[in-house]
């Protein structure tokens, strides 16, 4: 059930706000993306809050041309979770569950003010949790809400307006793996396996979701198909665990060349979307996977970093270039009718993967 205070990162147990039960890889997080109706000018901001760590940070990055332009940020959480904000980059919420801003003030060239508004009460995800033996690998809530965009962005000096831009935004909290690397694996060791897909898809009466964790040998741990019309409450939605997402790779990489998926959902009605990917969004410039700006770093009392990276130097089997969000074109048929919009399919490979025929960490 969710409520206006799953906006705020204050989730926790029984204790005072400051502490967040045991686990020192509790986390409070918002994300947000955004592009244009033809796929270009895409942006995405993250925003974390690592209460055990006493660490919050933030990342705003946006795509011009073939260099995506990033700002890294850290912080001090000095065990308040209330201050949104890290640096040059902050989040202020309008209306919970429903519309937020995300501010970028001028950190080297780069500036940004843009409010998001949802089309829809948020969707609540299943929840994910999974286990590598006897550890807690993941256990968190998420829900995720497409929307429109406002505002604009500048870098260096050129500023581009994004009125009109969709996207998606989400809030997750729970327990997942931050800042530095245990020092003493579960064991018996084992080699690092992930499959995730995620596929949040604006279309001009509402928008379809879909998401998969799969592990090596192709069975789900969380699946969900979501098509929520324009303005639905939470009961209005039409959901479906009765549902698959068919992968084409490009070759000698782990990025999809094609991807369908199908479900049926309750009221009988199937689903058929095809996903066409263009240009990809490296999650590394928003601290997903970054060797130098983990979620959950300590970079000190405060540290802000401009980064510039070219995207004509993608490398296939390069372990911070698979986690990636390609905007997509997508074709969907639901019932009898046939409509297009536009989404990203984020894609996570990592490790084996019997489907697909992969049996390396990165490459194959």
């Amino acid at each position: 059930m969710l409520t206006k205070g799953d906006e705020y990162p204050i989730h926790q147990t029984a204790e005072p706000i400051a502490y967040s039960g045991t686990d020192r890889n509790f986390y409070d997080r918002y994300f947000f993306n955004g592009y244009q109706a033809d796929g270009s000018d895409f942006f995405a901001i993250a925003f974390g809050i690592y209460p055990h760590l006493n660490v919050a940070d933030a990342h705003f990055s946006c795509i011009r041309g073939d260099v995506q332009y990033c700002v890294h940020a850290s912080r001090l959480l000095d065990m308040e979770r209330m201050d949104l904000i890290v640096g040059p980059i902050t989040i202020e919420i309008l209306e919970p569950l429903k519309s937020l801003r995300v501010v970028v003030d001028n950190h080297e060239g780069i500036s940004a003010n843009l409010t998001f508004v949802g089309r829809a009460f948020p969707v609540e995800e299943p929840r994910f949790t999974r286990r590598i033996g006897p550890r807690t690998f993941m256990d968190y809530t998420r829900m995720t809400q497409n929307g429109h965009w406002q505002g604009w962005i500048e870098v260096d000096g050129v500023r581009r307006d994004i009125d009109g831009a969709v996207g998606t935004r989400d809030r997750s909290w729970g327990i997942r793996p931050i800042g530095a690397s245990d020092p003493q694996p579960t064991v018996p060791q084992t080699i690092p396996q992930f499959y995730w897909l995620w596929s949040p898809v604006n279309f001009q009466d509402g928008a379809l979701y879909f998401h998969v964790n799969d592990d090596a040998q192709g069975r789900h741990w969380n699946i969900r198909a979501v098509w929520c019309p324009d303005g639905a409450a939470a009961h209005e939605m039409l959901e479906s665990d009765a549902c698959e997402m068919a992968v084409t790779l490009k070759p000698g990489w782990r990025h999809a060349e094609q991807a369908v998926l199908k479900a049926e959902f309750a009221d009988g009605r199937n689903v058929t979307a095809v996903f066409e990917p263009g240009a990809a969004f490296l999650m590394r410039g928003i601290g997903y996977g970054h060797p130098q700006w983990p979620h959950g770093g300590w970079k000190g009392v405060l540290t802000v970093e401009r980064e510039d990276l070219d995207l004509t130097t993608v490398e296939a089997g390069r372990a911070d270039h698979l986690h990636i969000q390609a905007v997509s074109r997508v074709t969907m048929t639901l019932g009898s009718e046939s409509q297009t919009g536009i989404g990203i399919l984020e894609q996570l490979i990592l490790g084996a993967y019997e489907p697909l025929g992969l049996k390396s960490i990165f490459n194959d």
